[in-house]
């Protein structure tokens, strides 16, 4: 039942103009739900994948979405339930014929956290201790895999920084606070729509509000991690008012929750009534395959 659910949403994405599939709504404990994975769909078709978490790669596989199709996979930050399902994606994409090519996006690396090229490397590198067997992805003088990290050093004072430029579409990121983790969240604008994927973000995140007032982006999907109250880990993680304060100072179209836990979805009343003290938009909290339109500006 699940998989058939989770096909019909995600194959349910527009098909014109900017989209987004929640492949995966849940957080680091095991609850019913995938990590968090967002599927971006541009005219249609799937472009990239934000974050990587466990059962990404199941998601996609529901989906009918072969990894080596998109054009690139962006990690908001290297915490194992966004980063987790990684060589798992590029192990089925070494499956292709002829061999895939990937643009691979992250955060640099600060204090325990190595930045996503160490990262990538401690993983599948002809040095690697772990999945040393796929190394042929980093091999020879143009790999089949190009990485690319993002400046995570300033989220009180971010900007915007340009990491795809198609025709059809734009990738960019803003760096965000997530306590001593680096960590980002993306922008895509495709057609006069703008969709953003605010990632895990603490209390201290008003750098990320600032960088994108305004900026009125049709879809903005932000994480549902912890309720309100004290004894919660505010300094990784918003409640639920200031996701509602980020929302109406970006003047989103719609708000989506994903990342959801069980500690928030206990009260999600509570955490919707917080919201709804400053934003009056659509407020949806979000299901494994959903999949959501970008609005246009109103």
């Amino acid at each position: 039942m699940l998989a058939a659910v989770l096909l019909a949403g995600a194959l349910a994405c527009p098909a014109t103009g900017l989209s987004v599939a929640v492949l995966g709504s849940g957080g680091p404990i095991a609850e019913g739900r995938a990590g968090p994975a967002y599927l971006v769909h541009v005219e249609g078709a799937p472009r990239l994948l934000i974050d990587a978490g466990p059962g990404a790669l199941l998601r996609l596989g529901e989906a009918g979405v072969a990894p080596e199709s998109l054009d690139a996979i962006a990690l908001s930050h290297l915490h194992v339930d966004h980063a987790g399902d990684l060589p798992a994606l590029l192990k089925s994409a070494n499956f292709a014929d002829p061999p895939a090519r990937l643009a691979l996006f992250g955060p640099d690396g600060r204090g325990l956290f190595p930045g996503l090229r160490q990262h990538v490397t401690a993983l599948i590198s002809e040095r690697s201790d772990v999945f040393r067997y796929l190394a042929d992805w980093l091999a020879g003088p143009k790999p089949r895999l190009t990485i690319t990290e993002v400046n995570s050093a300033d989220p009180d004072s971010p900007r915007e920084t340009l990491l795809v430029d198609r025709p059809a579409y734009r990738l960019s990121a803003v760096v965000v606070h997530h306590g001593v983790v680096p960590a980002l969240a993306f922008v895509v604008r495709s057609g006069g729509q703008t969709a953003v994927l605010a990632g895990d973000q603490s209390e201290f995140s008003t750098g990320f509000d600032t960088a994108l007032a305004g900026s009125r982006p049709g879809l903005l999907i932000m994480h549902h991690a912890i309720p309100e109250g004290p004894g919660q880990p505010r300094g990784l993680h918003r409640p639920p008012a200031q996701l509602g304060e980020a929302a109406a100072r970006l003047g989103a179209g719609q708000l989506v929750l994903s990342h959801n836990m069980k500690r928030a979805l206990d009260r999600q009343a509570e955490g919707l009534a917080a919201i709804g003290r400053s934003y009056q938009g659509h407020v949806t909290i979000a299901g494994d395959g959903q999949c959501f339109a970008a609005l246009l500006p109103q």
